[in-house]
């Protein structure tokens, strides 16, 4: 049997109430077994665990996976958060078939015990759309680049995790452990990844123990976010209220990343005016170029990511006139074409949280590889749109 001592615990004392903190790892088994034990005494009367409301229902009703609506999630704009739950997701489950834990085992043994127990149960941590947001609003438009692609390497890397290596996850929790090689000199994703989330889940305790009076409280949360709540227990920099107020709003997005696209639209549709003005066989090279280069370019982004056929030659049509559109993205229109092209099936959705676990399960997924095509066309796009830009300029000035 494993040891169950391990787990780093603190006790804060605020008024009548006492807080124990439980320090966990995620995909530990020793982790889970020290949940029941301490639950089972009967000492607690209620138990906060580190969920959002999003994560604990993907957590207790995995099949909800099956109702997302992919048509609705492109329309919306909201490819890339999927994937990046996705991506979360896939690592932690790599993790635990490993070791065969079920990912979030502690915290599905402390939801279970405080609901056979008729314990309060509480949700303390910030919803993880808003830290992701949070997140990539402290960072460059390269370093969030290079974020994505550092957690594609992590989740699709096959390399096996020791037992010893997976205790020293208690020293954060599963967050902070896929950012882990970009979070620990990086102040820019400290602070909405791991500190933010410490005043947060502190604030929301000091609202429930104010509020209902709990005596005695059992937090079951990442060890590298135990002496962070502790301290902010005890030192708070706000009101409970207030700080959740200002951790819960999301960045606000630049006006220049919306501007970017319209400059290069006029750009570009004033190089077409001025080469027909020229003569009108430069003004149909122009043309030429912009479609080969941007419609080619998103093309092989569709191709790359295993799209239908019909979706590729969708993707070269409808890339150079999206591109002159930017409230139409190239990747809604090849996504919505899959879509209709080769619907994903029940099974596609239910098999999803483990084909993302590997490189060849997001290709031959559709959930997935919807998501990938929308991606890869979209990428290709943008990158055709700078592409064909300079190409144009180039045959203007010759």
């Amino acid at each position: 049997m494993p040891q169950t001592d391990r787990e780093p615990q603190r006790e804060v004392i605020l008024g009548d109430s006492k807080i124990t903190l439980l320090g966990t790892a995620h995909v530990s088994r020793s982790s889970a077994e020290k949940v029941k034990q301490l639950l089972e005494t009967g000492d607690y009367d209620a138990v906060a665990v580190e969920l959002c409301p999003s994560r604990y229902n993907a957590l207790i009703n995995p099949d909800d996976l099956a109702k997302m609506d992919l048509l609705k999630v492109v329309r919306e704009k909201r490819v890339m958060m999927v994937m990046a739950n996705l991506a979360l997701g896939a690592y932690q489950q790599r993790l635990a078939d490993q070791f065969n834990i079920s990912p979030g085992e502690e915290q599905r043994e402390a939801i279970r015990l405080a609901r056979e127990s008729h314990r309060d149960l509480l949700l303390i941590d910030r919803e993880i759309s808003t830290t992701l947001k949070r997140v990539a609003g402290n960072l460059s438009w390269w370093k969030r680049f290079a974020l994505f692609t550092g957690i594609l390497g992590t989740i699709l890397s096959k390399e096996e995790v020791s037992e010893e290596e997976i205790e020293h996850l208690k020293e954060g929790d599963i967050l902070e452990t896929t950012f882990a090689e970009f979070a620990e000199d990086r102040q820019d994703l400290y602070l909405p990844l791991i500190d933010e989330r410490d005043r947060y889940m502190a604030a929301r305790l000091l609202q429930e123990v104010t509020s209902k009076g709990h005596e005695d409280l059992l937090v079951v949360v990442g060890a590298g976010h135990m002496n962070g709540i502790a301290n902010y227990l005890q030192n708070p920099t706000a009101t409970p209220d207030e700080q959740i107020r200002q951790l819960e709003q999301e960045p606000k997005p630049s006006r220049w990343p919306k501007l970017i696209p319209w400059i290069i639209v006029v750009l570009i549709l004033s190089g077409f005016i001025i080469g027909f003005q020229r003569s009108p066989s430069l003004g149909w090279q122009l043309v030429v170029d912009w479609v080969l280069i941007n419609g080619g370019l998103s093309a092989l982004g569709a191709l790359l990511a295993a799209a239908h056929p019909l979706t590729v030659f969708t993707a070269f049509f409808a890339a150079p006139l999206t591109s002159l559109n930017p409230t139409i993205g190239a990747g809604m229109v090849t996504a919505a074409a899959e879509l209709f092209l080769r619907k994903p099936t029940v099974a596609d959705f239910a098999r999803l949280r483990n084909d993302t676990t590997s490189f060849r399960g997001w290709w031959k997924n559709r959930v997935s590889r919807t998501l990938l095509i929308f991606l890869f066309s979209t990428l290709g796009s943008a990158i055709g749109t700078y592409v064909a830009g300079f190409r144009i300029f180039e045959r203007l000035v010759d």
